[in-house]
C-alpha cells in the first residue's frame, strides 16, 4: 500500500510539473478492493463535486490533496460529471475526460502506421464527435518520441498540466476526448520533448487555423458540404482526357484582384466567386490554378511553403466558404486545380519541424533533409507515417473538396538525390545512385490511388529534367501523372521570342525544337508565375524593340503557344499584357484595359480559347504524331514557321508564323489540301490593337505544289504576327 500511495505520490508530483506520461493511471476513477476513488486535477477550481449522471444519489464533494490536485470516494456506480466552482464564482459542470476509454480503433491505428490511411483527415487531429452519447472533440497527435503530450487552448488557460493526453503506443499517437468543446475552439499541442523542453505545436491535421500571423489550429466542423455537381463530377474524366482542350488560368489568390489595390487585405472566396469565376470562363479557359491554398505562415512564399497540408488558408474564409467556391467553379464550367507541396516544408517553430523533440518529419541528415535552395526541410518519404500523411492530404482536397487536379511542386527536386547539391553534399540510395528511390514509390503510389479513389481527377508533374516516364502508367514502368509542365519548351520558345528580330534567323531552330520530343510525355505548356518574377520581367518586358513590336511580339508568341501541341497554362496578368514584373503585395493592374493596346492582347487570349475549344484540330490529337505536320520549318531567312493541325474530323487548320517586323506581301506556303482555305485568326488585326495587315477572308490553293504539299496558296503575312487558316472544303 505504501508502495502503491508512493507510485500516486510521484504521479501526482509529475502532473503538477508537467511531466506526467500516463494520466489515465493516475486522473479518474480507479476501483480497488471495492473502493471507487476518483482523482482530477483542475487548477484554480475553488471546490470540485462528483455527481451521478443520472441525477441520482447525490453529489460527493472532493478534497483538495495538492496544488489543483482533488480525490474522493464515490459511492455510487456508473457515470458521472464533474461540478466545478471555479475561484471567481462560474460554475462549470462537464463530463471527465479522464473517463472515456481508448477511442481511436485499432484498425485506424494500424492503417496509420502502415502508411495506408488515406482518411486520415476525418479521424485524426480534432474531430467533433460524440463518445458514449457526450458531445465533445477527440483530439490527437502522432508524436511518438515525445515524453508527454497534452491538448491546450483557451479551454484549459493553454495549460499543458491539465490535459495530458494517452499514448497508444502500437502507431506513437496520443489521443484525449475532451468533452463539451465543439467547432470554434482555438488549440494546439504542447510536447515535453525527446530530449527536453516544452514547446506548442500546431496541429499537422488541423482543418482550420487561425489566420497569419497567428498560429493556432482552430476545430473545424465535420464537412457536410451541399454539393452541386454531380454532373460535373461524372463528366470531368472526359474533360481532362489527352484529346480533351485544357486551358489553365493559374492565379496567386491573394494578389490577382486586392480591394484596396495593394496592402494585406485580399478578396475573400465569396468575393473572388463573384469576380474571377465569371472573368475566367468569360476569358474561355477551362481550369482555375490556384497557387498553394494550404495554410502557410509567411505570405511572401506564395503558399510554396505550407505548414497546414489539410487546411485551407484563413486568409481567404472557412473550409465551407473554400468547398462554395470550388462548387460554384464546376456550375460554372471550370475546373480547379491546386498546387500542392509534398517536397518540403518551412522550418517555423510552431510547425513540423522537430515535432516531437527529433526528426519525425524530417531527414536527420541535412544531406537528406535540408533544401539549401529554399531553407527548408525535405519530408522523409521513407517512413510509412510520413508517406501516409502526405497522401492522406491529397485524398483530402480531391474527395472532400472535389478538387480537380493536383499540380505536385517540386516533383524534380523530390527524384534526385543530388538536386542542387554538389559532390560530398548529398547522400546515395542504396543501390549507389542518385535517383530517391523513396520519392519514386511515394509518386507511383500516389498516382496509383488517385486513380482508383478519384475518377477523372488530375495529376500534373513540375518536372525539369528528362526523367522518363513522367506520364506513363506505373504498370509500365513509369510515374504514373496525368501531365507534365513542359519546362524545355518554355525555355527554348522564350530564350528566341526575347532575341532581337534581326538575330533570329540565327536561333531558328530554337523555336522548332520543341517538336522533336513533344511526344515524349503528355504535355502542359507552362507560362507561370515563375517566369515573371524575381527580375525576370513580365512576359510583355520580354519582347524585344519599342512599344508596338513588344505587344506584337506578345500577341504573336500567344497565338504559337495556343496552336502547338500540348495544353495551356498561362499565369494571370499576362493576359493584360502587364508592362511590370508581377508582385504579390499588389493587385493587378487592371486600368491597364483602358488602353487599347492591352485590352486587344486580352481579347486575342479570348479568341485563341475559344478557337482551341472549338476546333478539335487542336486538341484532338493533342498527345499523337498524327496531330500535327511541319509546313514550313527551314525558311530561317525570313523566321517564318508554317505547319498544320490536325483533329481527325478533316477539318484540319494551318498556322504560319512571321517573327520579323518586315511584312510578307506575297508568301506562298504549301497547303495539305486544295480548295477554300479561310483565314481565322489574325493576331496583327485592328480589333487586338494590331497594324490590321495581313490576308482577310478566304484564299484558293493552286496546283501549284510545295513544301512537300500537293497544293499551295499566297498569303499576306503581318509584321510579327501569325495568321491561322481553317480548310473550308472543296
Amino acid at each position: 500500500m505504501n508502495a502503491q500511495q508512493d507510485i500516486l505520490t510521484q504521479s501526482a508530483h509529475a502532473l503538477l510539473e508537467g511531466r506526467l506520461d500516463n494520466p489515465f493511471a493516475l486522473l479518474g476513477v480507479h476501483e480497488n478492493d471495492g473502493v471507487r476513488t476518483i482523482r482530477t486535477f483542475q487548477p484554480e477550481a475553488e471546490s470540485v463535486q462528483c455527481l451521478p449522471t443520472t441525477g441520482k444519489g447525490g453529489s460527493v464533494k472532493l478534497d483538495r490533496v495538492g496544488p489543483g490536485l482533488f480525490v474522493g470516494t464515490l459511492p455510487f456506480k456508473g457515470s458521472y460529471l464533474l461540478q466545478i466552482r471555479w475561484q471567481d464564482g462560474t460554475i462549470q459542470e462537464t463530463e471527465d475526460p479522464y473517463a472515456f476509454a481508448p477511442v481511436l480503433s485499432d484498425f485506424d491505428l494500424h492503417l496509420f502506421a502502415e502508411g495506408h490511411h488515406f482518411e486520415m483527415g476525418q479521424i485524426f487531429g480534432a474531430q467533433p464527435r460524440a463518445v458514449e452519447d457526450v458531445s465533445g472533440v477527440l483530439f490527437s497527435v502522432w508524436a511518438p518520441n515525445a515524453r508527454r503530450v497534452s491538448v491546450v487552448g483557451d479551454f484549459n488557460h493553454w495549460d499543458g498540466r491539465r490535459h495530458p493526453m494517452r499514448l497508444r503506443h502500437s502507431a506513437g499517437a496520443w489521443e484525449l476526448f475532451v468533452p463539451r468543446l465543439g467547432a470554434g475552439t482555438r488549440y494546439k499541442f504542447e510536447i515535453a520533448g525527446a530530449h527536453g523542453g516544452i514547446f506548442q505545436k500546431a496541429d499537422p491535421l488541423a482543418r482550420q487555423t487561425e489566420r497569419p500571423p497567428a498560429t493556432a489550429s482552430i476545430v473545424a466542423p465535420q464537412p457536410k458540404f451541399t454539393w452541386s455537381d454531380s454532373d460535373w463530377m461524372a463528366e470531368r474524366g472526359a474533360r481532362h482526357a489527352p484529346d480533351a482542350p485544357i486551358s489553365i488560368y493559374e492565379i496567386h489568390t491573394a494578389s490577382w484582384m486586392k480591394p484596396d489595390g495593394e496592402g494585406d487585405r485580399t478578396l475573400d472566396w465569396a468575393a473572388l466567386a463573384e469576380k474571377l469565376i465569371p472573368y475566367t470562363a468569360d476569358m474561355g479557359f477551362t481550369h482555375i490554378e490556384l497557387m498553394p491554398i494550404m495554410e502557410h505562415p509567411f505570405g511572401g512564399s506564395w503558399g510554396y511553403q505550407p505548414l497546414s497540408q489539410f487546411a485551407p488558408s484563413a486568409r481567404f474564409g472557412s473550409p465551407a466558404d473554400f468547398a462554395t467556391f470550388v462548387d460554384d467553379c464546376h456550375r460554372a464550367g471550370l475546373g480547379v486545380i491546386l498546387d500542392w507541396v509534398p517536397a518540403h516544408f518551412p522550418t517555423d517553430p510552431h510547425g513540423l519541424a522537430q515535432f516531437d523533440g527529433t526528426e519525425l518529419y524530417e531527414h536527420a541528415d541535412p544531406r537528406e533533409g535540408f533544401h539549401q535552395d529554399w531553407n527548408t526541410l525535405i519530408f522523409n518519404l521513407g517512413r510509412s507515417e510520413v508517406s501516409g500523411f502526405l497522401l492522406a492530404s491529397a485524398m483530402w482536397w480531391l474527395e472532400t473538396f472535389h478538387i480537380d487536379g493536383l499540380r505536385v511542386d517540386a516533383v524534380a527536386s523530390m527524384l534526385y538525390r543530388d538536386y542542387s547539391r554538389e559532390a560530398g553534399e548529398w547522400v546515395p540510395n542504396v543501390h549507389g545512385g542518385r535517383e530517391n528511390l523513396e520519392s519514386v514509390a511515394f509518386l507511383k503510389h500516389l498516382n496509383t490511388i488517385v486513380e482508383e479513389r478519384c475518377p477523372g481527377a488530375m495529376t500534373i508533374a513540375e518536372e525539369s529534367t528528362a526523367w522518363p516516364g513522367v506520364t506513363a502508367p506505373v504498370n509500365e514502368g513509369g510515374l504514373g501523372f496525368s501531365y507534365k509542365w513542359n519546362m524545355g519548351w518554355m525555355h527554348d520558345t522564350l530564350q528566341y521570342i526575347e532575341r532581337e528580330p534581326v538575330h533570329r534567323q540565327w536561333h531558328y531552330g530554337e523555336l522548332s525544337f520543341p517538336m522533336v520530343y513533344a511526344y515524349s510525355e503528355k504535355y502542359v505548356l507552362p507560362i507561370s508565375h515563375d517566369e515573371v518574377v524575381h527580375g525576370k520581367g513580365s512576359l510583355w518586358n520580354k519582347m524585344p524593340g519599342d512599344r508596338w513590336r513588344k505587344f506584337a511580339n506578345l500577341k504573336a508568341y500567344l497565338a504559337f503557344m495556343w496552336t502547338h501541341p500540348g495544353k495551356k497554362l498561362l499565369f494571370m496578368g499576362c493576359e493584360l499584357g502587364m508592362e511590370s514584373e508581377w508582385n504579390h503585395d499588389r493587385s493587378l493592374p487592371w486600368d491597364l484595359l483602358d488602353q487599347g493596346d492591352h485590352a486587344g492582347v486580352q481579347l486575342l487570349l479570348r479568341d485563341l480559347n475559344q478557337l482551341y475549344r472549338e476546333e478539335p484540330a487542336f486538341h484532338a490529337l493533342d498527345t499523337e504524331p498524327g496531330g500535327f505536320r511541319w509546313l514550313v520549318s527551314d525558311d530561317a531567312r525570313n523566321s517564318v514557321y508554317a505547319f498544320e493541325r490536325m483533329g481527325g474530323d478533316g477539318a484540319d487548320m494551318v498556322v504560319i508564323a512571321n517573327l520579323t517586323p518586315q511584312p510578307q506581301s506575297d508568301y506562298r506556303v504549301g497547303l495539305p489540301h486544295g480548295g477554300a482555305w479561310r483565314a481565322v485568326l489574325n493576331s496583327d488585326a485592328e480589333i487586338y490593337g494590331g497594324s490590321n495587315f495581313g490576308t482577310e477572308g478566304e484564299i484558293v490553293a493552286d496546283g501549284e505544289a510545295l513544301h512537300g504539299q500537293p497544293v499551295s496558296g499566297v498569303l499576306a503575312l503581318p509584321p510579327l504576327g501569325v495568321i491561322i487558316l481553317r480548310h473550308e472544303g472543296k
